[in-house]
């Protein structure tokens, strides 16, 4: 494509930066960027001096941390040495809790061992047989029940077939 605008001549490069200049003055307007001139050089700043009261409220107090200097009123600028935090309770606790916990001394055999090979099965069984247990338990209170009444019945005819037999033989 270059060559084809050299090939054109100079006239056509010229209209080609022309239309580009265009362009970008177009995108700065759109963007809000600072204005240009012709020249497309930039317009010259102005000074703090020359913004007025608002460049001096931006200006920080002068402190001196490092320089030791001989004006007086400089000197009442000067910030005294900082006197470094003591860092000993910080590295005690840090060390306590980098310390280990004691080891566990006695060695639990149970958790060494390997565990059968049906473990799992009697874990997922285990539910199941508390409520089979639970209806057991209930089933055999019943028939302890039903047996109670079967003998309340049988010891209260023996007890009337005995006041018979008491009364019989008077």
């Amino acid at each position: 494509m270059a060559a084809a605008a050299a090939a054109a001549g100079p006239g056509r490069l010229q209209e080609e930066a022309l239309k580009r200049k265009e362009r970008l003055k177009a995108l700065r307007a759109r963007t809000g960027a600072k204005q240009h001139t012709e020249e497309g050089a930039p317009e010259v700043k102005q000074f703090r001096e020359d913004a007025g009261e608002e460049g001096t409220a931006k200006h920080k107090e002068l402190r001196l941390r490092n320089y030791a200097p001989e004006d007086e009123e400089l000197k009442e600028r000067v910030v005294p040495p900082a006197k470094p935090a003591s860092v000993e309770d910080k590295v005690k606790d840090q060390l306590e809790a980098a310390r280990p916990e004691p080891i566990i001394e006695e060695v639990d055999l149970a958790n060494l061992a390997p565990r059968k090979p049906d473990w799992d099965l009697k874990r997922d069984v285990a539910k199941k047989l508390e409520k089979l247990e639970k209806r057991t338990q209930r089933a055999i209170a019943e028939l302890i029940r039903e047996r109670l009444r079967g003998q309340e019945e049988d010891l209260a005819s023996a007890v009337d077939s005995a006041k018979q037999d008491g009364s019989d033989s008077d």
